[in-house]
């Protein structure tokens, strides 16, 4: 009958090998949880203090807006471009955009008109296919994309644009301070990976909590 051996073990990790590794499975743990909210903010939802006026009376200096990131597309952390690219921005949007003047420059922005789109400007005023986008009689408000929203056409509604094919891939941003805004009328008409998403409402003014669609 065969003699039983009992087998050898086998000899453990140095001490310092195994607290490496420890520390290594550590490090990227942690690595992962606070990557986890950059991406997401970076991807899927953010929020966004506005800097001037451009948009008075929809929003106001200091507002913060709510900005979905996700409404146009889906991009990666600090990418340039959309990986996937869903619905477009449409006539209407409020949107956040890299500024065709400087990509480090974030702004407010409304979209006028969107491709395929003939667009005029006019003392502020927007005429799509030659007619005008419904406006109130004191110039207070205006309908654009079925949404209406606030108008200021202050200093004549600032300069006049076209008549103007907008192109694919190309869109019209303006501001609702038609009298005191730099937007596309001056720094031409934006590309689709400029926007960095939809803006759906603003949940803080003055310091206080707030939710008003946009």
């Amino acid at each position: 009958m065969a003699e039983e051996t009992t087998p050898t073990p086998e000899p453990a990790a140095p001490a310092p090998k195994k607290k490496l590794r420890q520390w290594v499975r550590s490090g990227l743990t942690t690595a992962a949880i606070l990557l986890v909210p950059f991406a997401a903010r970076a991807s899927f939802v953010d929020h966004y203090k506005v800097p001037t006026g451009s948009m008075i009376p929809t929003v106001e200096i200091g507002d913060r807006v709510f900005v979905n990131k996700a409404a146009y597309g889906l991009r990666l952390p600090m990418a340039t471009s959309y990986v996937v690219e869903t619905s477009d921005p449409a006539n209407g949007d409020v949107v956040v955009l890299r500024s065709p003047e400087d990509s480090a420059i974030v702004l407010l922005k409304r979209v006028i008109a969107v491709p395929g789109d003939v667009v005029e400007i006019r003392g502020g005023r927007v005429y799509l296919g030659g007619e005008e986008a419904p406006i109130s009689l004191d110039g207070t408000t205006e309908i654009l994309g079925g949404n209406e929203h606030a108008l200021r056409l202050t200093l004549g509604g600032g300069p006049d644009y076209g008549p103007v094919v907008i192109p694919s891939r190309k869109f019209l941003v303006m501001g609702d301070n038609r009298g005191d805004s730099r937007d596309g009328r001056s720094f031409g008409l934006v590309e689709r990976d400029a926007f960095l998403g939809h803006a759906k409402g603003v949940v803080l003014r003055r310091g206080r909590p707030t939710w008003q669609s946009l």
